[in-house]
């Protein structure tokens, strides 16, 4: 024997002794062992750690990093030996009968071992390990491949054809079915044909994912200040055994595999077998930009005020500033309170509009503070659809969408009045239960039984309805009530199920003159800062000043939880009729809550406060009054920004007027949910 591969053999052991993997190894055995039958191929995993191995043997863990396939047969021989050695398994024969899968714990922080498919050149041949990451695009059904077979040979006066297991065909990367299990091997002894001892086959799952650079994400945004230009290719993924099911469609991941070329006829596709598998979450700025630590000193005050101006000088290179307030506040709210987590608070916006334009490039450029804001193309599916998979298994795959790759960010769907009933009734659905069900029919993708997958939908929803538009496509009610807008184009749930109706301040017919100059002076010189406040905060300070803010962990203070249930209990009385009962939707507390703590976030505060509750109150009685009318409470037509804000006059008296509403709420839900103790200020 070569006496370096004597010397790895031995590291190896010394390796497996050291870490761990001895007696795990020991311990797979004796679940072979126990179990009393003879398998064609014996499987096992092996975790290794480059680092710890390239300290102990350079070239082994060269070899490991390189040369994978080699470096598993050394482990194999390793391996062979123990079990015959201390007797682990009786009814192990040949040493081909083991199979090793290497799992590296990480690979060197080197280029040279990232693979990318935006960039070139794109190695598949070199089959060794590389990391890469990407978003999970598409994922197929769990099929069944062969992880090995026995094969006999037909002539029999041959040695091979004894019931020994000396013709093993094991799975390698990248290879196709074909490559394991077929009609015309023939015996390497005599050149007769082989035939598989199908009883002694080895099964094993295997799902195939697509997979695609994260890059996509800039792509797929309405709006970017990133003039660059790359080339994008989603990437097909094996997940196999223990790893199939490991990944969730829409989540980002970083993978360690060898790449290969699979070929499917005539086509060739680059694939990589899939070794490990980690969920890559980013970490989030962890502070703001100095402008807005001095913002927040400088009104630290009032609670309402930070917010106030905030949203006044927000999107300055969209909309002039002190424009749009309402709404500039309520994409920030919903901008602070996206997440990936399971049971997160949701915050939907619906904007009703006639100025379509300017709300559209408002929203685009909102879009871009998240990493993941997909503004979704009309031509394509909003949520996952199923095709059959094109590497030739005929099984289903499901295809992600718009909503998906929008996973812990915004899904900008743009004029809901566009897209017809079907559409708008599963809208309706997922806004409902945050989760959409795709139907798998068996017969079409060869399968025994039909398949219903369901699949969590974590993302923010922003639509806006053209009132202009709407209007002459149907004939307007008659019979409106105080303060109520005609949105009958939109099915009522629908409309309930987003959780605030905004309408925005400056209708076309009378758009104020500081947007008209604006929409001039930006198309004449589109990269013109027009305002101090656009040097001042920029659209990378809102995006580091909004990562900040939506991570933070808040929790309700029992003043605001009780205003909050006061207010939602008295409503629920007020807004009622005799034969529908309660207009108040049982989502209504929902936002409620979510309202109060995306302003408790924007305001970068982890405590909830009364007066998060108050703006959170006036933004929902706002909607309400414009889907049923008013109510009771009876809040003015723009009840968080009642006048302009230009100088700290304005804003002490808006803090005056929404200490009015905050006492005028206190009576309202004394009047109406008396059950429900408050304290009050009587100063």
């Amino acid at each position: 024997m070569d006496p370096e591969m004597q010397k790895m053999k031995e590291v190896v052991l010394v390796y497996l002794d050291r870490s761990g993997g001895l007696q795990k190894f020991v311990h797979d055995c004796k679940k072979y062992n126990d179990s009393k039958q003879s398998y064609a191929v014996y499987r096992f995993i092996i975790s290794i750690n480059p680092s710890d191995i390239a300290e102990l043997d350079a070239t082994l863990g060269n070899y490991i990093l390189h040369n994978p396939l080699q470096a598993a047969q050394i482990f194999q021989s390793v391996c062979f030996i123990a079990i015959k050695t201390l007797s682990l398994i009786e009814q192990l024969q040949t040493e081909a009968q083991i199979s090793i899968l290497l799992k590296p714990t990480h690979l060197p922080p080197l280029p040279s071992y990232v693979l990318s498919l935006s960039a070139y050149p794109f190695n598949y041949t070199s089959q060794r390990f590389y990391m890469s990451e990407g978003i999970v695009i598409a994922m197929g059904t769990v099929t069944k491949y062969t992880q090995g077979a026995r094969f006999l040979c037909t002539e029999e006066t041959c040695p091979f054809s004894e019931g020994r297991f000396r013709c093993i065909r094991v799975h390698c990367p990248g290879a196709t079915e074909s490559a394991t299990v077929r009609t015309d091997f023939v015996c390497s002894l005599c050149s007769s044909p082989l035939q598989e001892d199908m009883k002694f086959r080895v099964l094993g799952d295997k799902q195939i994912v697509e997979m695609i650079d994260a890059k996509i994400l800039n792509a797929l945004k309405g709006y970017s200040s990133d003039k660059s230009h790359f080339r994008i290719q989603a990437f097909t993924v094996f997940l196999r055994d223990e790893l199939a099911n490991k990944m969730t469609i829409g989540n980002h991941y970083r993978i360690i595999g060898i790449p290969a070329c699979v070929q499917n006829g005539l086509q060739a596709t680059a694939c990589i077998e899939v070794n490990s598998v980690q969920l890559y979450k980013p970490n989030g700025p962890s502070f703001v930009s100095d402008n807005f630590k001095y913002l927040l000193s400088l009104t630290s005050s009032s609670c309402w005020r930070f917010t106030a101006v905030l949203a006044n000088i927000f999107a300055s290179q969209v909309v002039p500033p002190g424009t749009y307030n309402t709404l500039k506040l309520a994409i920030l709210l919903s901008l602070v309170q996206t997440s990936e987590k399971e049971n997160a608070d949701y915050l939907d916006l619906l904007i009703v509009t006639s100025d379509t334009l300017v709300i559209d490039r408002l929203l685009n450029y909102s879009l871009c503070l998240l990493p993941r804001g997909i503004r979704h193309p009309p031509s394509s599916e909003i949520f996952p659809s199923v095709s059959k998979d094109k590497h030739g298994t005929g099984s289903a795959i499901i295809q992600a969408c718009s909503a998906v790759l929008a996973k812990g960010g915004i899904c900008y769907i743009g004029d809901l009045s566009s897209y017809k009933k079907d559409k708008l009734e599963v809208l309706q659905s997922v806004l409902e239960s945050r989760t959409t069900t795709v139907f798998i029919p068996g017969k079409k993708y060869g399968e025994e039984a039909d398949q219903q997958v369901t699949i969590s939908v974590q993302t923010n929803f922003w639509s806006f309805v053209d009132v202009d538009s709407s209007s002459k496509k149907h004939i307007q009610k008659e019979n409106f009530l105080i303060g109520q807008m005609d949105v009958s184009l939109i099915p009522v749930n629908l409309v309930d199920g987003f959780g605030l109706l905004i309408y925005n301040e400056f209708p076309s017919c009378r758009m104020s003159s500081p947007v008209v100059h604006h929409i001039l002076k930006k198309a004449i010189n589109p990269e013109a800062m027009l305002y101090k406040v656009s040097q001042q905060f920029r659209t990378h300070d809102y995006e580091e000043f909004i990562l900040f803010a939506r991570n933070l962990h808040v929790e309700l203070s029992s003043e605001a939880e009780s205003l909050i249930q006061g207010y939602y209990l008295a409503s629920r009385r007020v807004r009622r009729d005799s034969i529908h009962g309660s207009t108040l939707s049982a989502s209504a507390l929902k936002i409620l809550i979510s309202l109060s703590k995306a302003h408790a976030k924007l305001s970068l505060r982890q405590t909830v406060l009364e007066e998060d509750a108050v703006i959170a109150v006036l933004l929902l009685e706002s909607s309400l009054t414009l889907k049923h009318g008013t109510s009771a409470l009876c809040v003015a037509p723009n009840p968080v920004f009642p006048f302009d804000l230009s100088d700290e006059n304005s804003l002490q008296q808006r803090d005056i007027y929404l200490m009015q509403c905050h006492h005028q709420l206190l009576k309202f839900i004394a009047a109406y949910s008396p059950g429900i103790h408050i304290n009050t200020n009587e100063e």
